[in-house]
């Protein structure tokens, strides 16, 4: 999932909603396999509201996709995880790095405010945040650079899971385990669905996650940075077309199985990088992914450590600073885990022209900040 997505464009430049594809039922049989998750106890196995709410569905309609499995857990109007729960922070699921420390934020700001100078410092623009939270990411960011306007929107994309098996790539569905009324298994689909296009005909991996959203969302914002110029970064955990099972549940900092008491825990999974890089389709540059112990100490993280300890005589607030740090930077935490990738108008990185009015300078070819030691001129 994208679980934080920035972005400035200029501000003539509006973000459209973005359509989900619809589902496809097959009706065949269906060959039951488990994968990591799945596997409790039935007696474990609490019947929760939405619990009976997929096996009706399910019974209605037959297996359903993961991605659908998803976004009716998490964002159901009458039993949704996130209409009744709140997930972040530290009485929450998970923490997001805003959340963690204002470092975080005010370093994506600098971030910003770099590429605004690089590519002409344009007289008005938007900052668009896409992704889950309570809006401290763009807090953190104005803070930093007061003048930005802010729009801020949800960020609801799922996961489709797919199998290579003898017969060809088959998507993974999730039914009712016949040997136990009230328990979710995994399946595997008899025959092709819509999300075995999205797999490379070269891909050697035999487990892949595929998401159809994210991929709208990337070609959106593709086609508005190569026709009106800004930037977009991504964050989150993810990995460069690498892993194959991320899918995953959490429910009060601990992972939790993702068909276990549905209702009751966050459902998440990592993004691809590369797949995102592809869908980009060379509208654009893009730069990354880069763990984020990498990207932070190249935004001049320690520096600005240093400077809200040396201003602070409060020893819990020293010590909330450090340990935040500690968090974001720690590579056995979020330090490797966490990622970067930007997308970029070609011309930024090559130094080419683009239009501009008259109060703008020609943009220069100089290093995006993060991805290299950011210096100031």
């Amino acid at each position: 999932m994208l679980e934080t997505v920035s972005m400035w464009v200029p501000a003539r430049s509006a973000v459209r909603p973005l359509w989900n594809a619809a589902r496809v039922v097959i009706p065949c049989i269906w060959r039951g396999k488990y994968f990591s998750s799945g596997n409790e106890p039935a007696e474990n196995n609490r019947v929760t509201p939405m619990l009976r709410h997929l096996m009706y569905k399910i019974k209605s309609t037959g297996p359903i996709t993961v991605a659908e499995y998803m976004k009716e857990v998490l964002t159901n109007p009458a039993k949704g995880y996130y209409v009744h729960h709140d997930m972040l922070g530290e009485k929450g699921d998970f923490i997001t790095s805003p959340e963690i420390s204002q470092i975080f934020g005010e370093l994506i700001g600098i971030w910003f405010i770099s590429e605004w100078i690089a590519t002409g410092k344009s007289a008005a623009f938007q900052l668009v945040e896409l992704g889950p939270g309570r809006g401290t990411l763009t807090g953190d960011i104005l803070r930093v650079f007061s003048q930005l306007g802010s729009v801020l929107k949800n960020c609801d994309i799922s996961i489709h899971l797919v199998e290579k098996t003898p017969q060809g790539w088959r998507e993974v569905f999730i039914d009712i385990d016949p040997q136990v009324s009230d328990k979710l298994r995994f399946v595997l689909a008899p025959c092709a669905t819509p999300a075995e296009a999205f797999i490379q005909h070269d891909e050697t991996r035999d487990h892949v996650e595929v998401c159809p959203d994210a991929g709208v969302i990337i070609q959106e914002l593709s086609q508005r940075i190569a026709l009106t110029g800004g930037a977009a970064l991504i964050a989150d955990y993810g990995h460069d077309g690498t892993k194959t099972d991320t899918f995953r549940g959490f429910c009060g900092h601990r992972l939790h199985d993702v068909l276990t008491e549905p209702g009751t825990a966050d459902l998440t999974a990592d993004v691809d990088f590369h797949y995102l890089r592809r869908m980009a389709e060379e509208k654009v540059a893009s730069l990354g992914p880069i763990e984020q112990q990498t990207f932070l100490k190249n935004m001049g993280i320690d520096v600005r450590l240093k400077v809200l300890l040396d201003k602070s005589d409060d020893p819990s607030m020293r010590q909330q600073l450090l340990q935040g740090y500690d968090m974001l930077m720690n590579p056995k935490k979020m330090g490797e885990r966490f990622n970067f990738f930007a997308l970029l108008p070609h011309q930024r990185l090559h130094g080419g022209s683009h239009q501009m009015n008259a109060q703008q300078s020609r943009p220069s070819a100089s290093p995006v900040a993060g991805f290299d030691e950011l210096t100031w001129r």
